[in-house]
């Protein structure tokens, strides 16, 4: 092979002659990922160290740039074995084996990829520069300046140069750091050709612009390049991750100074021999402002991503409600049409139901919200008949071929959304897939698709974050109805925010609360239960036993025993596993998730000889065992508290590594490769957050005192609406009471604000984050003691970190 040089070892240093490799030429590219650097290709194999490898070509996947059919690359990595294509390289790195000797670069320099550049000018240049000058042209265009070329010869060069060598070095230095091929393009679209040179000079810049890289990431790299721990950069990037983790953890929207401060002092001193105090933050946390990384508002700090979309909501929702193109229908057409929905659908609507219907299709937007049983899906189904035929849409389905069907149905959860098409007989999506989203949240520049139709419903909107409801009404078209349905005494969303409650809350839009039980029969007793506990009480007849539901005293270490007794039983009755679902609040302890999921996997899908079974990180995983996604996979159609079913393992004695779980859910199957199983975990017991969106036949809820922390009312409402027929509750009655009386937390939020602003005629306050200098303010003359005040925060004319000095975590 010819001599070649890596364009990136000081980085990527590829010497292990462990590490197996393969130099080639490209023979061809089968899949090109069009959001990443993914990429599929053929190597025509001029050598390798493969010991079994006896073919003249191999496919390679990996994270490249712009591969070049017929140049030479050397790819590092491992086999692996394809579910259905077979083996494969998957390279963890690579590097370009471009040309170095006079020869070879001249040939090169005049090739195809130089247009107008002939081997005389070639010549030229490599005289000029040597056979340094691919790394030269790099580094500064203006070297070619020696060769004397004229401005279309070195914009042609220089270009040529940039798109076949800089990327490259972009992504294998990404590579080598680690970053997965969906980073790496979100890191290069960034920074493009700067990318190496921004992370050497400051990683911590990931940090705030990028979402997804936490500080851990970045500091495992500055320490690598040797920063110090109190250089300002790191500084920063604390401050920005304490106020990500704060709002991740108590799903704020904004925060104060003293919470940031403890939370951004145990990240930077964790492990580090030189502390930070609260005097080292100050300036740090004014650049920030400055540079509108995060947004100060009377007392309140926010993030400036979280700060925006609060905005890009309420200015979203005026657009949509304030529309003049809208018209109402006339009140005898809508009756007319109300009756032939009964008759269609063999209901009689009473008056709140009616009011409800007429409402949702004469308000430009709509939110409807009740408990269980008080009949949300029966006018769901009510409203998508009702405003077809009030539009002479047809119902029929393959009438739309040729065209969108102009009723989009969606929900958080891949299993909401089924039930939204169950009972509707229209197709319904999640809301990632609706607006082609592809997971990453947060990520304000992720484009999303526009929407086209006549009207939207969303259904389980109490769960829909900040992040994902601005994405998901900034598609919405002025001509389009929405309709937004949710439980506003369940949960909030795991994200930041508690949308459906502020807009409730605002008071500016139409809206309607369900009051009335219908799904009930003389027997039923859950939902009487989950009203009595959206009272803040208890009914008197709680511990009673009822045909649908029954209470078990128990400890925790009896925890164990009494749930193994209850799902054995239910077995031999021929509940199966998607049947029962065991929901607890915390993953740890006797009565916690992973305790109680290796227990009822022990009585449901019990160990056995020829059932394939794998062990990861402590987790034993068989054929048939129920599991549940836990992060969200669009490009697969899976999503964050999908639960599905293993249908293969597929092990490969001679490399575990390359062992392969296929599981089925609802809407695809999916095969997962061992270091995707993080994605995934067992669902005999899951948290009752992971729950909502879904139902089951049977649910099993233990509470124990060592859950108080998070024992509140929306919780326990949360879980006991999950059940459909038989209720379970075992544990402690005065934790459930605990549970019953203790008001759920209210969020740190401003969205109820914005939206009663814009919609009552306010206009968006202009940006203001001018940091004056602390030395103009009086209250800093001569001393640095000084007193903080709301205003002089909200001026920004005094460091908010004043007066920390010497508080530690």
């Amino acid at each position: 092979m010819s001599e070649s040089i890596s364009l990136f070892s000081d980085v990527n240093d590829n010497s292990d002659d462990d590490q197996l490799y393969v130099k080639g030429k490209v023979a061809a590219t089968f899949f090109e990922s069009k959001d990443s650097f993914y990429k599929v290709i053929l190597v025509k194999i001029m050598d390798t160290n493969i010991n079994d490898w006896h073919e003249d070509e191999i496919v390679v996947t990996g994270n490249f740039a712009d591969v070049v059919e017929d140049n030479e690359y050397c790819f590092y990595g491992e086999v692996i074995e394809h579910p259905k294509y077979g083996k494969q390289f998957k390279a963890l790195n690579y590097e370009s084996n471009v040309p170095t000797s006079r020869e070879g670069l001249i040939s090169y320099l005049s090739g195809e990829d130089f247009s107008g550049i002939g081997k005389k000018t070639a010549k030229r240049v490599v005289d000029a520069l040597g056979t340094n000058l691919i790394q030269e042209v790099l580094n500064d265009s203006n070297s070619l300046d020696k060769a004397g070329l004229n401005s279309n010869q070195k914009a042609t060069i220089t270009s040529a140069i940039n798109k076949n060598n800089g990327m490259e070095q972009v992504i294998i230095g990404l590579n080598s750091y680690g970053f997965g091929s969906d980073l790496s393009s979100t890191i290069y679209n960034k920074y493009k050709n700067d990318t190496l040179e921004v992370i050497n000079e400051n990683p911590y810049r990931l940090v705030e612009d990028i979402n997804g890289i936490g500080f851990k990431k970045a500091d495992e790299i500055a320490a690598k390049i040797g920063m110090p721990s109190n250089d300002p950069a790191r500084i920063r990037a604390g401050l920005i991750s304490a106020l990500q983790n704060l709002s991740i953890k108590n799903g704020d929207t904004y925060t104060f100074t003293g919470p940031i401060v403890d939370e951004t002092l145990k990240l930077l001193n964790n492990g580090n021999t030189q502390l930070i105090n609260g005097e080292d933050l100050s300036s740090q946390f004014i650049e920030l402002a400055r540079n509108q990384k995060i947004v100060g508002e009377d007392d309140r700090v926010y993030l400036k991503s979280l700060y925006d979309d609060e905005w890009n909501i309420a200015e979203h929702l005026n657009r949509i409600i304030k529309n003049s193109d809208s018209s109402n229908y006339s009140d005898e057409n809508v009756n007319k049409k109300i009756r032939l929905v009964e008759q269609k659908l063999n209901i009689q609507y009473d008056d709140s139901q009616t009011a409800a219907l007429k409402d949702a299709v004469n308000s430009k937007m709509f939110l409807l919200t009740g408990g269980p049983g008080t009949g949300k899906t029966t006018i769901i189904k009510g409203i998508t008949y009702l405003y077809a035929y009030l539009n002479d849409y047809s119902l029929d389905l393959n009438s739309y071929k040729d065209k969108e069907f102009p009723i989009l149905l969606a929900a958080p959860t891949g299993r909401a959304a089924k039930r939204m098409n169950e009972a509707t007989g229209i197709p319904a999506s999640t809301i990632h897939r609706l607006l082609g989203l592809n997971g990453h949240e947060g990520d304000n520049e992720e484009p999303t698709k526009d929407l086209d139709g006549g009207l939207l419903i969303v259904d389980e909107v109490s769960m829909v974050d900040t992040f994902l409801f601005q994405s998901l009404v900034r598609a919405i078209p002025n001509n389009m109805k929405v309709i937004l349905v949710g439980d506003k005494d369940q949960l909030p969303s795991v994200g930041p925010g508690q949308v459906f409650n502020d807009l409730l809350k605002s008071d500016c839009i139409n809206k309607m609360h369900l009051n009335t039980i219908y799904r009930q029969d003389s027997n039923s007793t859950i939902i009487p239960l989950a009203h009595s506990i959206q009272q803040g009480t208890l009914p008197d007849d709680f511990t009673d036993k009822k045909p649908d539901r029954s209470f078990i005293p128990c400890t925790p270490n009896q925890m164990s025993n009494v749930i193994e007794q209850i799902v054995t039983k239910a077995k031999i009755k021929g509940f199966t596993a998607n049947d029962i679902q065991v929901l607890a609040p915390m993953y740890r302890g006797a009565a916690g998730v992973n305790k109680l999921n290796n227990v009822i996997q022990s009585i449901m899908n019990p160990k056995a000889e020829g059932l394939v079974e794998v062990d990861y990180r402590g987790i034993v995983y068989r054929e048939g065992d129920k599991v549940l996604q836990l992060v969200n996979s669009p490009e697969d159609n899976v999503f964050n508290g999908d639960i599905g079913q293993i249908v293969e393992i597929i092990k490969d004695d001679a490399k575990s590594s390359n062992d392969k779980i296929k599981i089925a859910f609802d809407q695809s199957e999916v095969t997962y490769s061992r270091k995707d199983w993080l994605q995934i975990t067992l669902a005999y017991c899951t948290t009752i957050h992971k729950a909502q969106g879904s139902e089951f036949k049977m649910v099993i809820l233990p509470i124990v005192p060592q859950f108080s922390k998070m024992l509140k009312k929306n919780l326990l409402y949360t879980a006991i609406t999950r059940s459909t027929d038989v209720l379970i509750m075992i544990g402690d009655y005065n934790s459930f009471l605990s549970c019953a009386k203790s008001e759920s937390d209210n969020r740190n939020t401003s969205l109820k604000e914005r939206v009663q602003k814009l919609l009552n005629g306010g206009i968006k306050p202009a940006a203001n984050n001018k940091v004056e200098p602390v030395e103009k303010n009086d209250h800093n003359k001569g001393s640095k003691d000084y007193h903080l005040t709301s205003s002089m925060i909200r001026d920004e004319l005094i460091d908010p970190m004043i007066g920390m000095e010497g508080i530690k975590p």
